[in-house]
């Protein structure tokens, strides 16, 4: 064998050894977690779709889990809901879920198909979704009180979206309605686009909807915040907007919470895993940040116990907005 022959196959030695080398690397990719299916009860890049991507994003580094999102919107997330009920209990599904879904549908749609007192195990809070108060910019309307005073003058006028019915677009401004003494007439939609579309064109007056989806709006001044949804003041395009308590209505807050939920049944280790790993993504400055600048305002679950009575309680008290308000169970 020449010098030259030698080099040759010593090189292809080498090279043969590399490529095993990798070969364990591999195998522990393609074996370095579950598949995780992340329902959202809503479409795609709207606010608690935008919150699960992010999070997910973040959880798969400290679970090396592999989260899938799966969008099923429709009856203000009730129908993802009610999949999640049906789902496996082996940690393989769980969901971003929406007050409404849990906390409100319940007491309004006949067609639920899930109990949300039996049917769920809370892993923690994310945080809350602030709702803002927007009109056509061509209203003569700046604030609460001119909007109220335009409604008494002009009493079959005034028309709102919603996101649906049983939604908190829906139901806060019901009973923001009740406690000003005006009328409004209700539009309901599948989601918030289409609604905030129509107040746009000037089709209807006015609606109640997430920050994060009017903030473009308010950006080109095709929409004019006249009050925000949370008991403090929103920065950004917000922060000269006083909140509804500023404007006085006392205890008035608008807002909805999303928190990471599993299927009844699921393992006890599967939800405490879960919930290290959340409080983990959720202690980062970096994590906080980029929630607000996607409209939703940090808020965590001291312990998965406290989760699970939270949810009763939210339960029982939307409940009784839902019979304050008379809204029929359809």
């Amino acid at each position: 064998m020449t010098s030259s022959d030698f080099q040759s196959l010593r090189r292809q030695l080498l090279i043969g050894l590399g490529s095993l080398a990798t070969v364990p690397h591999l195998f522990a990719q393609s074996n370095s977690g579950k598949i995780v299916k992340v329902i959202v009860g809503f479409p795609a890049g709207q606010a608690t779709d935008q919150v699960a991507r992010f999070l997910t994003e973040k959880l798969q580094h400290i679970t090396n889990d592999n989260y899938v999102i799966e969008n099923r919107p429709g009856q203000g997330g009730s129908i993802a809901l009610g999949q999640l009920a049906q789902s496996p209990s082996n940690g393989s599904v769980m969901m971003l879920a929406h007050m409404s879904a849990i906390a409100t549908n319940p007491h309004i749609y006949k067609s639920v198909n899930y109990n949300s007192q039996k049917d769920f195990s809370a892993v923690g809070l994310v945080g809350d979704l602030p709702f803002v108060l927007a009109v056509n910019p061509n209203l003569p309307i700046k604030n609460l009180k001119e909007l109220v005073d335009y409604a008494k003058v002009n009493p079959t006028q005034l028309s709102n979206s919603s996101s649906g019915i049983g939604t908190v677009s829906h139901l806060a401004l019901e009973e923001f309605k009740r406690r000003a003494g005006i009328q409004s007439l209700h539009v309901p939609y599948s989601g918030s686009v289409a609604g905030l579309t129509d107040v746009i064109a000037g089709n209807l007056t006015m609606a109640l909807e997430t920050a994060s989806a009017v903030r473009p709006h308010v950006e080109s001044g095709k929409l004019r915040v006249i009050a925000v949804g949370s008991s403090k003041r929103l920065g950004g395009v917000y922060k000269d907007v006083p909140n509804f308590i500023e404007q006085g209505y006392k205890d008035f807050t608008a807002a909805t919470w999303i928190m990471f939920i599993y299927p009844q049944g699921t393992p006890k280790s599967e939800i405490n895993t879960s919930y290290s790993a959340l409080m983990k993504v959720m202690s980062t400055p970096e994590v906080e940040q980029k929630l607000i600048s996607l409209g939703c305002l940090p808020r965590t679950s001291g312990s998965i116990e406290e989760a699970n009575q939270y949810l009763q309680k939210e339960y029982v008290n939307w409940g009784e907005i839902v019979t304050r308000n008379q809204v029929v169970k359809i």
